[in-house]
């Protein structure tokens, strides 16, 4: 029996405009921080969440990400302003064994509640667009992308061991398409 066709779905993507609103909505420093991490970092939740205080490393500005998805490590980048938002909230809440400790400080917050926190952003921030925490992974590989970084790169950053995982934002950039001049455009002026 043939397998059912698997859904090409194109992942959702924010502007800029919309990432800032998001990421300037919240007063609280651990939830900004979390989502800071997240869109500067392109980290999966569960990535963020399991987050130690020496699994970032300032002088070099990367971010040791340790058992991402299917228990592999990698590094990503540490955005400077990230670090300084990271900074101002190691101040006021001083994590000890995980960078952004649950209820219990022996454990890590939950992916849920990073989820209500974003949610919360987005009503606060009024964006009306469909999007989860992690349409800012998705964000953060489109814009590298329309920013002229190299796929390779982009795979790199994001823990994909398959380009093709990783060529799906070559789809959503909007750069690629409104370079493209539609045939109506090119007939007309003429």
């Amino acid at each position: 029996m043939p397998r059912p066709k698997k859904e090409n779905k194109l992942p959702n993507v924010l502007c800029f405009k919309d990432v800032t609103k998001i990421l300037l909505a919240l007063k609280n420093e651990k939830h900004k921080t979390m989502l800071f991490l997240i869109y500067s970092a392109g980290l999966r939740v569960g990535e963020v969440i399991k987050l130690k205080p020496e699994d970032i490393d300032s002088q070099r500005m990367l971010i040791h990400v340790v058992k991402g998805k299917g228990k592999k490590d990698r590094y990503t980048i540490l955005s400077e302003i990230a670090l300084e938002q990271l900074r101002k909230y190691y101040k006021l809440y001083k994590p000890e064994t995980w960078l952004f400790p649950g209820q219990d400080c022996k454990e890590y917050i939950t992916e849920r509640t990073v989820q209500r926190v974003f949610e919360n952003a987005c009503t606060i921030a009024k964006i009306t667009k469909k999007a989860t925490v992690h349409t800012l992974r998705h964000s953060f590989a489109t814009h590298l992308l329309e920013g002229g970084i190299d796929l390779r790169y982009i795979q790199e950053l994001l823990g994909h061991a398959s380009s093709k995982t990783t060529e799906i934002y070559t789809h959503v950039t909007q750069k690629s398409l409104s370079n493209i001049e539609s045939p109506l455009d090119k007939l007309m002026r003429k």
